[in-house]
């Protein structure tokens, strides 16, 4: 078990109608102008922007909009955020959203005191010192960023659609409201990209090479198996709260980092999920799904135990003590057929992908001696047998 610092800060507020108290919360908070952001009209067609609205009034607290986020959120909003903040004395940027409002609204929040460009950032060598709070109303389980430190972006440089993270302490939301009848009219797709998303905030740390962390798998292991047990049961009935609840719930705990806290993580999936998230505009959790066991695939060799291990205590199998490599393999055969059922794209046809792009892909993600991962190291070569593993998988 490593050392680790761990602090998050954020004031949640959970359940049924919180949304009605985002002004009192705002106000309780210091705000007293805020940007509301959010993404498409899916949100103001539901009435949610006039509830919200309206609890912004009643409290007291002003507001300007602004909307049109979109999935794998782009640096042109962001710019414009910061702009009408600067002009109009926003002191909170408000998310009314999913993952990509509030990336939206970190990066913007970062940018706004910052004098240069908030794609410094992105860019490394450069840290925040200070940034606007971020409050925000949650609809869609998945990215975690409502407890997270983390921030995605996608930017054009020099024509290439680069999209990049960041891991900041000022990242991480003032305040976050979580409703989960706010998730009940997603369609299923989208369910089921957020339950995958937050399934792999869990691999990226489960599988690790530190030892003596049996406290921090438990808890990996019961987030996962949640999902697991709770993801059939939305896909049914999109109004089961109690399912809701809990998916929505292990979405924070999964990517707020007190599941990793005393361990090496690992991120390859993430990060070569990404590439074919900028590359082809899919959906983050459909490109994980084709990738992530492609990935586990290709290491789980590395360490057979430590799959086996997930195989028998998340997925349910029976442990072969003779031949614990075939246990591996079967949890991850039971994984791709859980996300499967639940429409998710297993390969790269089903995801829109193009096996000749590999070349493409892999060159994008990094310079010539680049590396990805920690629970094993992997250099281009490996990235590319991954990215084919994922192409050529069959059902």
């Amino acid at each position: 078990m490593l050392n680790f610092n761990f602090y998050r800060p954020t004031d949640f507020y959970f359940g049924r109608g919180e949304e009605k108290r985002t002004g009192e919360v705002c106000r309780k908070h210091g705000a007293k102008k805020v940007l509301l952001h959010f993404g498409g009209q899916s949100a103001v067609k539901s009435g949610l922007i006039a509830r919200v609205e309206q609890s912004l009034t009643d409290a007291g607290v002003q507001y300007v909009s602004l909307g049109g986020v979109q999935p794998n959120p782009r640096a042109e909003l962001v710019y414009q955020g910061i702009e009408l903040c600067r002009k109009e004395g926003v002191d909170l940027v408000l998310a009314v959203g999913g993952g990509s409002v509030i990336d939206s609204a970190k990066a913007i929040a970062m940018g706004v005191p910052y004098e240069g460009d908030f794609w410094d950032f992105f860019m490394g060598g450069k840290v925040p010192t200070t940034a606007l709070p971020v409050g925000c109303v949650l609809t869609i389980a998945a990215a975690g960023s409502e407890g997270s430190n983390s921030c995605v972006i996608d930017c054009v440089v020099d024509g290439i659609v680069k999209k990049k993270g960041t891991n900041f302490q000022t990242n991480v939301c003032t305040f976050s409201i979580l409703n989960p009848e706010l998730t009940f009219t997603l369609p299923p797709f989208q369910t089921a990209c957020g339950a995958c998303d937050i399934m792999c905030h869990v691999f990226e740390r489960y599988f690790t090479n530190t030892p003596a962390v049996k406290m921090t798998d438990e808890l990996c292991e019961g987030v996962l198996r949640t999902v697991v047990q709770m993801l059939p049961r939305v896909m049914k009935d999109p109004h089961d709260y109690e399912a809701r609840a809990n998916i929505m719930w292990a979405s924070t705990l999964a990517h707020n980092n007190l599941l990793g806290v005393d361990r090496e993580q690992d991120w390859a999936s993430h990060r070569i999920e990404h590439e074919l998230s900028a590359f082809y505009d899919c959906a983050h959790g459909a490109g994980l799904a084709v990738v992530c066991p492609a990935w586990m695939t290709y290491v789980y060799k590395h360490d057979v135990m430590r799959f086996a291990q997930f195989a028998v205590n998340v997925m349910g199998c029976q442990m072969d003590y003779e031949h614990p490599e075939n246990t591996a393999l079967s949890g991850i055969a039971a994984l791709r057929r859980l996300w499967g059922d639940a429409g998710l794209p297993l390969n790269f046809k089903e995801l829109g992908a193009k096996r000749e792009d590999i070349p493409t892909l892999v060159a994008n993600i990094g310079g010539p001696e680049h590396t990805e991962g920690h629970f094993l190291v992997l250099h281009k070569h490996d990235i590319a047998e991954i990215l084919t593993l994922a192409a050529d998988y069959e059902r």
